[in-house]
């Protein structure tokens, strides 16, 4: 009876990892299928798409890619894409790890309420407010320009990264700062030279967390640009698409080009994320 029990117990477990293994398969399949389309699609003419749609492309004919990018104002969505998106990620981690270190590793009676003001923006959508904030900009002549897009996003994105670099940074060990201290190093250098380094995996974390969002962003860009030099690839990418026609190889074409950038940043920084995701799971 012993052994029965013995068996049966050792063979649940592998039952287990089988199911998760063909659910996790199955997800990944979910999520890549429109991604491999979209790639394939962007090689063939509108015609191909609609007849053979599952067929391969002939990928030797980049036909849609020349024209995406000589005979429309993709590059410059392009470019006006990576200028909100890195200088908005940038202020969001240089802001956002000043403000978490300083909640994390200074001990205060303000310190808990810092916190949870911070932790409201999580919970307060700034969409509800794009009336008062159209506003705003618009007093401070920011409209229709770069910075009402990486203000915005500043803003939006400085809760979570708070939140997640003062909970990684109060794990580490205050005798770090003792050390550093004793040798003589002033504030500034212990958070640059001593805490940074070790906080690589979380600032990935944010870095991607809110440049996914950014970059991907429609409303606001919507709201606060109007001239054409200054538009996004999402709304940019809207011109595509014609009231009766839609040529759906440019359409296809211009999509791959504008989920390049973000793929290939998530790829960068996957074993960063990944470290950063389980930091704390095993002391």
């Amino acid at each position: 009876m012993t052994a029965l029990a013995n068996s049966s117990s050792s063979r649940q477990p592998i039952s287990f990892a089988f199911l998760a293994q063909v659910i996790l398969i199955a997800n990944s399949f979910i999520m890549l299928y429109p991604v491999v389309v979209m790639v394939l699609s962007a090689f063939k003419t509108t015609g191909e798409i609609f007849e053979h749609p599952f067929a391969l492309p002939d990928f030797t004919q980049v036909g849609n890619f020349a024209k995406v990018l000589g005979e429309t104002a993709m590059p410059t969505y392009f470019v006006n894409s990576i200028i909100v998106t890195g200088i908005s990620i940038v202020l969001i981690l240089v802001l956002g790890t000043m403000a978490g270190y300083a909640v994390a590793r200074y001990e205060s009676r303000t310190n808990t309420f810092i916190l949870l003001f911070f932790l409201a923006g999580l919970m307060l959508p700034l969409k509800l407010a794009v009336i008062p904030l159209f506003i705003l900009l618009r007093d401070l002549n920011l409209l229709d320009s770069h910075w009402s897009l990486i203000v915005t996003y500043t803003a939006i994105g400085l809760p979570s990264a708070v939140f997640i670099m003062a909970g990684f940074l109060r794990s580490l060990p205050a005798e770090l700062e003792d050390a550093a201290r004793i040798d003589g190093a002033s504030e500034p250098r212990i958070m640059w030279s001593v805490m940074l380094p070790l906080a690589r995996p979380p600032m990935a974390i944010a870095a991607i967390q809110n440049a996914v969002p950014i970059w991907n962003d429609f409303f606001f860009p919507l709201v606060f640009i109007q001239t054409d030099a200054y538009k996004t690839l999402p709304q940019g990418l809207t011109t595509f698409m014609g009231e009766y026609t839609t040529d759906w190889g440019m359409l296809f074409a211009g999509l791959t080009i504008a989920a390049a950038p973000i793929t290939l940043l998530y790829i960068a920084l996957s074993r960063q994320f990944i470290q950063g995701m389980t930091a704390g799971a095993v002391k």
